[in-house]
């Protein structure tokens, strides 16, 4: 949320709580040792061997995964792999169920997938290494929205930390967000005290243009979480594997391109600067995407015109999360001032508007 690292909010998963729930996925093995645990903040994860090779271990809270809402996720993730996308495994249960629940947690256990884990100590708001790493990307990204074209299922049911995609392709976003805050009631007591609804009908009406036609983009399921740390590499600097499904919904193409973007910009270094885009980065992203689907004047034109507003129900969903799960105020305003609110302005500031204009293909 900030340039500091933060002390991990859900305590680190520990060798007798992975020995316990392995035993519950009977294709795990015995648990033999802890390797690794994640630092990102909204769950508790390690890598962890057993006498059958390595995994990776998620454990979630009740009130932000459920075994149902982690069964979208993994369906989804076996389509891709059906189709031949290079996503993780996510192993079965003694009941069948890719997940468990345990008191008050919701694992989910996958094989390790394959592939250089480059960006792990980066954060997420950091830029790719290189343009070619930026133009793989894109070509993986593009993959994905091939692959998920035939998959049918519809919008996930509503949690906390997922990407929904229900209030900019409505006929009336505004309204479409105040019933979004109104069915959030401790988010909506959190904004109750600001002017939220000022902010919000502001920004809408700077960006209104680029809402025009969202609802007749082809609808399909998206990754919603496209940066480098999500992404796993080839020492020849190709993705390999693609993971953390976690925000993932149905949405559209640009959405998830412009959703893409916004991740490569580097956030953290606001206000200090607002020299925070590549725009040569962001152009071999399209490029690569462009190589395997074609993006035409038009579509470039949505994403740029939609990317100023692409993160905005996301940060709602932090916002939410930061009041309703965590009880974090100081996390919370940050999620809407200097995210849902904060990062708009800067698609006004003379980089910003050169980033617009280099999407559109009308940049230097």
């Amino acid at each position: 949320m900030g340039e500091a690292l933060e002390a991990p909010v859900w305590p680190p998963i520990t060798a007798a709580e992975a020995a316990a729930v392995i035993a519950r996925f009977p294709a795990a093995g015995r648990f033999a040792a802890l390797r690794w645990h994640s630092p990102r903040p909204f769950s508790a994860a390690a890598l962890i061997d057993t006498d059958r090779g390595a995994l990776l271990l998620k454990r979630h809270h009740r009130s932000i995964r459920s075994v149902a809402a982690l069964a979208e996720e993994h369906r989804f993730i076996a389509h891709l792999a059906d189709v031949g996308l290079p996503v993780p495994q996510a192993l079965a249960s003694d009941d069948g169920a890719r997940a468990v629940a345990i008191d008050s947690s919701c694992y989910e256990l996958h094989v390790a997938a394959p592939g250089i884990d480059l960006y792990r100590e980066r954060q997420s708001w950091t830029p790719y290494l290189s343009h070619d790493h930026a133009y793989a990307a894109g070509v993986m990204l593009a993959r994905l929205h091939e692959a998920a074209r035939d998959y049918t299922a519809p919008p996930r049911a509503a949690a906390p930390l997922i990407a929904s995609y229900t209030i900019l392709p409505a006929p009336d976003p505004f309204a479409a967000a105040r019933a979004y805050v109104a069915a959030r009631p401790r988010l909506a007591a959190f904004l109750a005290i600001r002017p939220w609804q000022e902010q919000l009908a502001a920004v809408l009406a700077q960006h209104a243009g680029g809402l025009a036609g969202l609802a007749d983009q082809p609808s399909l399921w998206t990754h919603n979480d496209w940066h480098p740390s999500n992404l796993l590499w080839t020492p020849q600097g190709t993705v390999r594997t693609v993971i953390d499904f976690g925000l993932a919904d149905r949405s559209c193409a640009v959405q998830d391109i412009a959703t893409a973007i916004e991740r490569m910009l580097n956030w953290l270094d606001l206000p200090q600067t607002d020299a925070i885009a590549d725009p040569a980065a962001v152009t071999a992203l399209l490029a690569g995407y462009a190589a395997v689907r074609p993006l035409g004047a038009a579509d470039r034109a949505t994403i740029a015109r939609l990317l100023p507003l692409s993160h905005l129900e996301f940060a709602l969903s932090e916002a939410d999360y930061f009041t309703a799960v965590v009880a974090d105020p100081a996390a919370a305003a940050l999620a809407w001032d200097g995210y849902a609110i904060g990062h708009v302005g800067w698609f006004a500031t003379p980089p910003g508007r050169a980033l617009l204009a280099t999407i559109r293909g009308t940049g230097g």
